[in-house]
């Protein structure tokens, strides 16, 4: 069963999926901010009460109580907060400071009535009902919270903001608002495009978010191809090679010309392949690409054509599907990295080098496309141009070598196989 704090796998027909959860931490810009509202408030609460009754002894104590904040002696201020608070109940701001230290010291059962009495003698105070807000998130209390937090995420200080809608995406997940918490997560990555914190947090809810629907794709009828579909990807993901094909099969005997699936089938035969050698694998892969083209312009499948055709020498046919794959596709990077290497092949060095430039431009880091401009510069004689793209080349191998697991996959993000630099390729 799945609890609040735990992680829950469920199983259907040997297909797992794991269902994420989240435990928001608290970083340095979080202790910061915290920080800076005790010092802000320290200041106030000196004013407020040396203009209601200022009795040298208590400021003494204020002043004592900021400098334990100053220095982040959390335990001395609270212990001094606390007589302050005895002394003189009606200071609000004495309140918010107490809230405050209890927050930051996580003991959130004690911020809370400090933080709603600080509120309740001054309502101004909207950070301390941020604070009050985010103390009943971390105890789960969402309901409660929710308006609080709804109202901090639009604070004008970016890190309330960013605190508040951390702990906004928790709560509605907690209520199994999972449709909001994807809504809060789609604005923090606009607003915090390079935070790993919001980045991490994002991407679970986005993983639970997917989690979720295909949990209710697998509830639905037997019969339903998509099932079968998504179940067929599934198999395939896991290396469950003979399993993926009879699922892909079996939606195409419920839809013999869907789209994508006799491409996805070719996939799936070309990994077999690779993995056991098997040329019978590659021969029935590429049948299935042609069926696929035969179906639909699959860009992909095109492109594996291409690469199969260029493998076996067939440079004629490689250049013709290569081109067909980024017929409406000129952003097809390894597309244009294979048509690159073809005319290359062909000694159609002039009409190679623009795909090797439009390459470049869509991903300068990738290494391959530096080492075929090489070969391209030293066949037309440019010698200073070849040295630039060596180096280049040269610099990016360096570090690709340390990423060996990434360097092995055999399909790249784009699903199709990856061009390659020629194993020991000489410098």
């Amino acid at each position: 069963m799945y609890t609040k704090n735990s992680t829950r796998q469920s199983s259907a027909g040997g297909i797992f999926f794991l269902r994420y959860t989240r435990v928001v931490t608290r970083c340095s810009t979080y202790l910061l901010l915290v920080t800076y509202l005790l010092l802000v408030l320290s200041v106030i609460c000196i004013c407020s009460y040396s203009r209601a009754q200022s009795p040298s002894s208590l400021e003494a104590q204020y002043t004592a109580a900021q400098r334990a904040l100053s220095a982040g002696n959390y335990a001395d201020a609270e212990q001094r907060f606390e007589k302050l608070a005895q002394a003189d109940p009606d200071v609000a701001e004495i309140h918010a400071n107490l809230g405050l230290i209890y927050f930051q010291e996580k003991k959130f059962e004690q911020a809370i009535p400090q933080l709603r009495r600080a509120l309740q003698l001054k309502p101004a105070l909207s950070d301390s009902g941020s604070f009050l807000a985010m103390s009943l998130s971390e105890l789960g209390r969402y309901e409660e919270a929710l308006p609080g937090l709804e109202k901090g995420f639009h604070s004008s200080r970016s890190e309330m903001k960013r605190m508040c809608g951390l702990q906004l995406e928790r709560a509605y997940t907690g209520l199994k608002r999972d449709s909001d918490a994807v809504k809060v997560a789609l604005e923090m990555e606009k607003l915090y495009p390079n935070d790993p914190e919001v980045q991490y947090h994002d991407g679970k809810i986005f993983g639970n978010y997917a989690f979720l629907t295909m949990q209710k794709l697998w509830q639905a009828p037997s019969d339903s191809i998509w099932r079968h579909q998504a179940e067929a990807e599934a198999l395939e993901s896991q290396g469950s090679y003979e399993a993926a094909i009879d699922q892909y099969r079996d939606v195409l005997a419920r839809d013999p010309r869907r789209p994508g699936i006799h491409y996805r089938i070719g996939r799936v035969l070309l990994a077999q392949s690779q993995k056991t050698g098997s040329a019978q694998d590659a021969q029935e892969a590429a049948k299935e690409f042609a069926a696929e083209l035969q179906l639909d312009a699959n860009a992909n499948a095109a492109y594996e054509l291409g690469e199969i055709s260029r493998n076996a020498g067939q440079l004629e046919n490689a250049e013709k599907y290569f081109e067909l794959a980024l017929k409406g596709h000129p952003d097809f990077e390894e597309a244009q990295l294979g048509l690159a290497a073809t005319l290359l092949g062909l000694e159609k060095l002039d009409a190679a080098l623009p795909h090797l430039q439009k390459a470049i431009s869509l991903n300068h880091n990738n290494e391959v496309a530096w080492w075929r401009m090489a070969q391209v510069e030293r066949a037309l004689g440019n010698s200073a141009e070849q040295k630039r793209a060596l180096a280049e080349f040269q610099r990016l191998h360096s570090q690709s070598s340390s990423q060996e697991e990434s360097a092995n996959r055999l399909f790249s993000p784009d699903e199709v196989t990856k061009q390659r630099v020629e194993q020991n390729p000489k410098k």
